[in-house]
């Protein structure tokens, strides 16, 4: 952080300031002309330009935020309200959390357990719907073989349906469904005749295991019976010693669509009809569809009457059940979902797409944040060893790959963790922030954290968490997290703020851009910097709002009272709103500009010398050497614009340097050299323009140091001075 001190206050009414604001002195009015204090954090502002904090936010913002600009937030989805309505179930099918039924001891001190048998009529309904799966004929000899079956697997994924056809495949007469609570010790007792036993959801804990002594002794007390068999459903769970559970493959949301349909009695061609249907292609492009959502999906395609409102319906099923889960993992008791594991989703959310070792790190210091909230009579304690990294993304309904990714040191091997689903992560998000309100405080504490760290990764992405919040709820993100940052003396926050804005515009939050305008003209020279510096990032992705971003930082210009820094931050701006989009159309606005206050003729200028400065992909001389120089517009522009550079003498030195770029890049690419072969007759209306361009390719030596002169000075001096060639 700079030591300078902070700029006097602007005479007139202050807004509040956030906690990382500087409070002003208090003191004279500003001074009279057009210079302003030294702004705080100026020497760190000039470690970071515009360009490679354009670079540094898109190589780290979650992919769904550049790759759309569609908002969706919470329930809504383009102004229409989707969420879970009727339909019929199917089977053992739930969305997200489960019930749990607690007995207690009788009066007596034994404990009360009991068995019912499911009727036949509902096993018959279940098999006529169900689709085996992958992996069905392998649990079904296993179990036939060991009389006992641990089925292990995700909640929705119809594990419990699963294990009551097992045993119906195997003839039994009858299936008696265990009480959940009973323990381990107690499964022999419970085992009273022949037929099928199962019992669901069974509750482990490390005082409570499940061991292979107590299935020994269930199999051997079924083996007392003719067709004696059990099958036990279970969580992953680490509290299975001794125990080789079996892993239930669920069915792929496909099969499951033609099973139902199948089952009521639709004929093939029409089950292939409804399977064409587009929102049922986006559904099953989706992928990772739980049992549970494929069955209440396909009781919905199969009452499909062909009308708009029904297509909706199906259309509006994929993202309503995205946000159902997303309320269930919420509002799910710690019994269930403990504290932990809900810190982590939410982390994962913000690092959707990032190393997973960053959501599991980072999502622990939620959980401390969290804890205190929630407990603050309590020192929060974070478990040093806990649930493997499959097990939690298997939780996050999420998986992970490893994939080589850049860094600074070249590629290194990273292992990624992504949701399933790509709309969990701003659904879950938006659903915290506006659900769940009691969570903000731990929420902004975390994201603040996240803002100070000294990752980029880290902090770009509570930015784009910031983004987030701010389409759910504009005012209160705006009031808890971005102005505090927009308002800091130091540089990092004011970025994180302008990433913020810049990505909320992406998914079109409301009143961004004139939120924007109004802060370049602010009385606080740190919210002027932060949206300055927005627009910047924001004019090139979006090409629609260059315009509008160019008129904001030419009026700020107008007002001639900027200081060093801010002036800098304009033109590096202003430069990159020509590093893409409409180029031709920016050219011929700072054409314009050049008539405009003295002011805004200097920013014109030296943001197109600053423009002009880079040879990197896709910079301005490869745009002109590809297409700009065929278009006469746009090429006419150009050369006024070097012209007017080059004869100004604020800018001559700055221009001939970047002249000097193009010349190189002449030297490297003969698309580049044919077009200032072009350029360059149109840069000469004067003698002294004759002259200074002559200076400039005798004198030019190449680009590695050595004295040779590159030969496009010679193919250009033969163009500039035909009479001598």
């Amino acid at each position: 952080m700079s030591t300078t001190a902070p700029p006097p206050p602007v005479p007139g009414p202050q807004r509040a300031a956030a906690p990382d604001a500087p409070q002003p002195p208090p003191g004279d009015s500003r001074p009279a002309g057009p210079a302003q204090p030294t702004e705080p954090g100026e020497p760190e502002e000039r470690s970071q330009e515009a360009r490679a904090a354009q670079r540094e936010l898109f190589a780290h913002a979650p992919e769904f935020i550049l790759g759309s600009a569609a908002s969706f937030g919470g329930s809504l989805v383009g102004g229409a309200q989707h969420g879970v309505s009727g339909g019929q179930v199917a089977g053992d099918v739930f969305l997200g959390g489960k019930t749990e039924i607690h007995h207690h001891t009788s009066a007596a001190g034994g404990s009360v357990h009991s068995a019912g048998e499911i009727p036949r009529a509902e096993l018959d309904r279940l098999s006529g719907d169900f689709v085996e799966g992958p992996s069905f004929a392998a649990a079904l000899e296993r179990l036939r073989t060991e009389r006992v079956l641990v089925l292990s697997g995700q909640h929705a994924t119809g594990r419990r349906t699963a294990a009551l056809m097992l045993l119906d495949r195997l003839g039994v007469p009858t299936v008696r469904a265990l009480q959940p609570e009973t323990g381990p010790s107690a499964l022999p007792a419970q085992l009273t005749g022949s037929g099928g036993h199962v019992l669901c959801d069974m509750p482990l804990s490390r005082n409570r295991p499940l061991r292979d002594a107590h299935l020994y002794a269930a199999a051997d007390r079924l083996k007392q019976f003719d067709d004696g068999y059990l099958v036990i459903t279970v969580e992953a769970s680490p509290y299975l010693p001794g125990v080789t559970p079996f892993c239930w493959e669920p069915p792929p949301a496909e099969e499951v669509l033609r099973a139902f349909l199948a089952a009521r009695k639709t004929g093939g061609a029409e089950t292939e009809r409804l399977l064409t249907l587009d929102p049922v292609r986006e559904f099953l492009a989706h992928g990772h569809h739980r049992c549970a959502e494929a069955a209440e999906f396909a009781g919905r395609l199969a009452e499909y009457d062909g009308t708009a409102a029904a297509l909706a319906g199906l259309a509006g099923f994929s993202l309503s059940a995205v946000e159902k889960q997303c309320r269930d993992w919420l509002s799910a008791p710690d019994s269930e979902l403990g504290l932990r594991d809900k810190a982590f989703l939410i982390s994962l959310s913000v690092f959707d797409g990032a190393p997973y070792v960053l959501a599991a790190e980072l999502g622990d210091r939620l959980f401390v944040n969290l804890q205190r909230l929630q407990h603050p009579e309590q020192e929060p304690a974070i478990p040093v060893f806990g649930p493997s990294a499959a097990d939690r993304l298997a939780l996050a309904r999420a998986e992970g790959v490893t994939r080589n990714e850049s860094t600074d040191w070249g590629p290194v091997p990273q292992y990624l963790a992504h949701f399933r689903e790509p709309r969990t992560a701003h659904t879950l998000l938006t659903e915290v922030w506006t659900g769940h309100p009691s969570a903000r405080p731990a929420l902004v504490d975390w994201l603040k954290q996240l803002a100070r760290d000294g990752r980029p990764m880290v902090r770009t992405r509570a930015a784009a968490a910031a983004a987030m919040l701010a389409a759910a709820d504009l005012p209160s993100a705006m009031a808890a997290l971005v102005d505090g940052w927009a308002l800091s003396r130091s540089f990092g926050p004011r970025v994180t703020a302008a990433n913020a804005l810049t990505l909320a515009q992406l998914l079109e939050a409301p009143a961004i851009l004139r939120l924007l305008t109004q802060w370049c003209g602010d009385a606080h020279w740190a919210r002027r910097w932060t949206a300055i510096r927005a627009f910047a990032l924001l004019a090139p992705v979006r090409p629609d709002l260059a315009a509008p971003a160019l008129q904001a930082l030419a009026a700020r210009a107008r007002a001639e009272d900027s200081s060093p820094a801010e002036s800098r931050n304009l033109t590096e701006s202003t430069a990159l709103l020509l590093s893409g989009g409409n180029r031709g159309e920016m050219l011929a606005e700072l054409v314009r500009l050049l008539q405009d206050t003295a002011p805004v003729r200097g920013l014109a200028l030296a943001a197109f010398v600053r423009a002009c400065e880079s040879d990197e992909e896709g910079s301005l001389v490869d745009w002109y050497a590809e297409s700009g120089s065929y278009d006469a517009g746009p090429a006419r522009d150009l050369a006024m614009l070097w012209r007017t550079a080059l004869g100004d003498r604020a800018h001559t030195k700055a221009a001939l340097d970047a002249l000097r770029t193009w010349l190189y890049a002449g030297e490297r690419r003969p698309d580049a050299g044919q077009a200032l072969t072009l350029l360059l007759p149109e840069l000469v209306t004067t003698a002294a323009d004759h002259g200074r361009l002559d200076h400039l390719l005798r004198t030019l030596r190449s680009a590695d140091g050595s004295p040779e002169r590159p030969r496009i000075a010679d193919r250009l001096l033969s163009v500039l001075n035909p009479r001598s060639a």
